[in-house]
This record gives C-alpha cells, structure tokens and sequence, in this order.
C-alpha cells in the first residue's frame, strides 16, 4: 500500500512540476477562461433580416449597422424553429436556447387551461408598479418555466454577476432578463415615465429616478419628425400617406409631435424616438449599475420595441420604416461608441438580433399583382362559436381564436358528455371552408398530418398543451390575421417572420459570416460557451463555433 501511494505522489509532483515549468501551459488554460467585461444583447423588435441590406447604401459609414457587419460575425440564414413568431415567444426563446414547448410562452397571450383564464405573458396581479401610480407595472417572469442565460450568469458566480433588462414593452425588458435578474425596466405610456415592479424592487434607483424627472419624452416632442433626409431621396419605400397606412401620427411628414406634449404619452413608440429613449435608458443603467467594471461578466437585455410600432401602423415598406432604420443606425453607432468609452474597446460582446419579421401590407402587395389578404379571426370565432350552439346546444364551446389555434373548452366537452372528435370535425370543416385558411387539424394529430417536416416541427415547438390551443390553422402566404383594411402583422412560419438578422461583435467575435441554417435557440447556447457557463435549463440549441473561434 505505501508503495503505491509513494508512486502516486511522484506522479503528482513530476504533473505539478512540468505544469510549473510550461508557462504557455498555464497561460492557455488561463486564457481559456478569460471573459468579456459585459454582454449586450440588442433584439430589434419586428427587424427583418433584409433590412441589413435593404437600406444597406444609406446606414452611415461609423453607423451601427455597417460597424456590426464589417467587424462582427453575421449568421445570414437564422430562423424562428417554432410558431408564433411573436414578440414574447421571441424574447423568451432568444434568452433560454428554448422554444415556447419547453419554455411556456406560448404568445403573447394564451388561454391557461390549467386556471381557466386568460393570461397575458409577463401578468402577475401579485406584483405592484414601482415608479408610477398606473398597473403597467403589475408583471413579472412567473409564466416562464425554465432559466435564462442571465440566470445561469447568476448561478455561476454566486450572483454576484448582474443582470438588467430594458425595453419600452414590459415583456421585452422581463423575458430577457429572466428570474433572478436584479432590475428589469420598461415604459410607462401613460404618464411617460420608466418604470419597474415590485418583483425586482421596493424603489427605482437614484438613476433612473433622476432620467425621469428630465421628462425626456416631451423633450422628443419637442423635436417633431420629419425625414433624416429629402423625402423624394426615399426611393426603397413607398409614397408616404398610403390609404392602407395607419395615420395616429397626422397625414404625412413632417409629423408635428409637440402636440402631444403633457397629453399623450403613448406616440413616443410611434416614432424614432421611441429607441432613442431605449439606449438612453440603458446608457444610464451601464453607469448607474456600474455593469462591466470588475471580474464577473454583466448582463444587458435591451430591446428595442419601436420598430414592432412603426411596422404595424405604416407596414415594412413605409417611408416610416426607413427613416426609423436610418436613425437607429445612428444611435447604434453612437451606443457602440459609448461602450467603448465607457466598458473599454474589446471588453465586451454584443449581439443584436430581432424577435421576429414582419409581412408586408396585404393592400400594397395586391397594388403589385401579388395574392395577399388577411383573416377576420374576431368574426370567425364569433361565427364559429354560434355553429357549434346550434350544432351541439352547448353555450361558448369556443373559448377564442388565438396565436392561430382554436381553443375549445375541454371541460364542457366532457362535463356535456359530447363527442369530442364530432366538436373537433365540426370546427375543422367550418375552418377550412374560409378564405385563407389553408389547413385546419388537430393539434394532438400533428404527428399524423401530412405537412412539410420543417413546418410540423415549428407547429411542435410551439405546443405546451396547457396553454395552447386545440385546433391549429396555417394561413394560406402571405394571409395574415386580423389588420382587414390598414397596417400588418407577423406570427407565421413563413420566411417573412421567421428569418431574423444575427450578428455577433466584440471580445473573441471572429469576423466574417455564415450561410448555414441557424437557430434563434443557438444564441443562449453561444453565450454560455463564451463565458463557461451552464446553458439554461430548457435549451436545445447549439453554440455558433464559427462565431467564437
């Protein structure tokens, strides 16, 4: 026994004394585990991928965009894997490595079959605002079943990593920052003010307290919008004032804001201001909570809600979308400049991605020969809802139509002892018998349904059978729901929503680019490769090895 514990030691002391004696050694493990001051992460919200390029000519040369693709790493093929492809699903999976079968944010809203309600994704009545008198701040990530990538950063260093999440939605600041996070902040749109929830905290900060008493928004108003540039120079977009465009704003430019100064609180995201005021917000965050200044590595979730806004009300193609683009540029390039100032040049890594695309306006595409057209779901449901009482002599056998599912009211099927297949052929037939829609199926069935593999595993990720529908409908392209006469929307499978920019830049990015297919899920995979961390707990997703070689 002496013998072979004397071996032992010698192993280990001639281990320890080569290891001593081969400084590149050590120096390469310890290099191994170096990590960046902070992670940005940056979600355009509604950001198409062609929009990197579509307005590619007119991003300044120091703006934020051209800065991103010349130095950063840019995966050209990244994709949604799942439907709906809206604004919380997007902020959820993004963070988690996740998809909404795992994660549980079915949409934006759901039918929540386990407590019979309706539920809006970041709602917690429990929860009281903190930085005004209004409920905007009755929120937190409660519906959220898994770990965020911020979370995990927590985990790993004994929280004594920090984690903040701005944005001017609610969902896009809490989402992100997951549940461990030390603040998350969004816009009040009724009294104009930022704002948080007791879930984070008892009081704001002193910083963001003293960015408040600026009433930075009527500051904006008081600059009006009008075109970064000569209004005929807009040769990307359509006229301006188009009868299919949403006008809360006025006719056409220039759009005279200051009226709304001390009155209306909510035009702030209608305009460019609206990520101006974001990344102010977040500039303050970076200084007031001393992100990125010692050993452990800092979260920033910003998202950046306008452009979801501006698409919606004036559509993909509007003067109001390039001109929103042109001076995100600028304030993207000025944030950059910021960090560098104040993180240090190469000391931290951003990625900036999008939630989700965007369809075009089915009025200007049909202006162009192209089929397009959009679905009355609130008039379906409504029709749907009467066949089934007439047919069945049961009351509200329809609880909605959301996220492009049915959801039925299980229980009363099985309380009035009716045929569950009868209610579910009914609803079928009547379904595929509208305009636009071109399947209807059960969703338990997806297995068995003939469809595209690539489609039926989007349809997959996206079912949490407690908070999804019953019956799932796919829109003929370019259908969307509801937006019958003006603006658009997004929620699809199709390339249109679900094929997203993502490019990488700073400490250890690799310059350069992919064409292969990657997944929204990679990108919390790619970050706990970054920073040696565990990937959240409901990730699927795989690090982007090209992006941080």
């Amino acid at each position: 026994m002496k013998k072979v514990f004397f071996s032992l030691t010698i192993t280990f002391i001639s281990c320890t004394a080569i290891s001593q004696n081969n400084p590149a050694n050590s120096a390469g493990i310890k290099n191994s585990l170096a990590r960046p001051r902070l992670v940005i992460g940056i979600v355009v919200d509604q950001m198409r991928w062609d929009y990197l390029y579509r307005f590619y000519d007119r991003y300044a040369e120091d703006g934020g965009f051209k800065t991103l693709l010349a130095q950063g790493f840019s995966c050209e093929n990244t994709l949604i894997p799942y439907t709906p492809t809206v604004t919380a699903c997007g902020h959820a999976s993004i963070y988690t490595g996740s998809v909404p079968a795992i994660h549980g944010i079915t949409g934006n809203d759901w039918w929540d079959y386990d407590f019979s309600t309706q539920q809006y994704c970041t709602g917690d009545n429990d929860m009281k605002t903190i930085g005004s008198n209004t409920d905007a701040g009755k929120m937190s990530p409660k519906n959220l079943l898994v770990t965020t990538i911020g979370d995990e950063m927590r985990l790993a260093t004994n929280f004594r990593s920090k984690v903040i999440g701005i944005a001017l939605k609610d969902r896009g600041a809490i989402l992100p920052a997951g549940h461990s996070a030390n603040g998350a902040y969004w816009y009040d749109d009724k009294t104009g003010d930022w704002i948080s929830s007791s879930y984070y905290m008892n009081d704001l900060p002193g910083w963001l307290k003293d960015l408040n008493a600026k009433k930075t928004t009527d500051q904006y108003y008081a600059k009006d919008w009008n075109t970064l540039f000569p209004i005929d120079t807009y040769v990307q977009s359509a006229p301006s004032g188009e009868a299919y465009e949403f006008r809360p704003l006025g006719k056409s430019f220039p759009y005279s804001l200051s009226q709304f100064i001390g009155k209306n609180y909510g035009i702030l995201p209608v305009t460019p201001y609206g990520n101006t005021s974001t990344l102010e917000v977040a500039k303050a965050a970076i200084i007031g909570e001393q992100l990125g200044v010692d050993e452990f590595t800092d979260l920033l979730a910003i998202s950046l809600s306008t452009p979801d806004y501006v698409g919606h009300t004036f559509g993909p193609t509007s003067v109001e979308a390039e001109d929103i683009f042109l001076r995100l540029d600028r304030d993207l390039g000025d944030f950059l400049r910021f960090l560098d100032k104040q993180v240090g040049k190469g000391q931290y890594v951003v990625f900036l991605t999008a939630d989700h695309g965007v369809d075009q306006v089915p009025a200007f595409l049909r202006t162009h020969k192209i089929p397009a057209s959009s679905v009355n779901s609130t008039a379906m449901e409504d029709q749907l809802r009467s066949l089934l009482k007439d047919k069945f002599k049961g009351d509200n056998l329809v609880i909605g139509i959301m996220n492009y599912q049915v959801y039925l009211d299980r229980n009363k099927i099985v309380d009035d002892k009716l045929n569950r297949d009868a209610v579910f052929k009914e609803t079928i037939g009547y379904l595929l018998k509208q305009p636009g829609i071109s399947r209807a199926f059960p969703l338990d069935q997806l297995s068995e349904t003939t469809l595209n593999n690539d489609i039926k595993m989007a349809l997959a990720n996206g079912d949490y059978p407690p908070r999804s529908g019953d019956i799932q409908m796919l829109y003929q392209p370019q259908w969307i729901d509801g937006f019958e006469t003006r603006g658009t929307t997004h929620g699809v499978w199709n390339p249109y929503d679900a094929h997203i920019p993502l490019i990488w830049y700073g400490w250890n990015i690799t310059p350069g680019k992919t064409n292969r297919k990657i997944s929204m899920a990679d990108i919390a995979p790619t970050i706990a490769s970054l920073l040696h961390v565990q990937m959240p707990s409901g990730s699927i997703g795989q690090p982007i090895d090209e992006a941080i070689k």
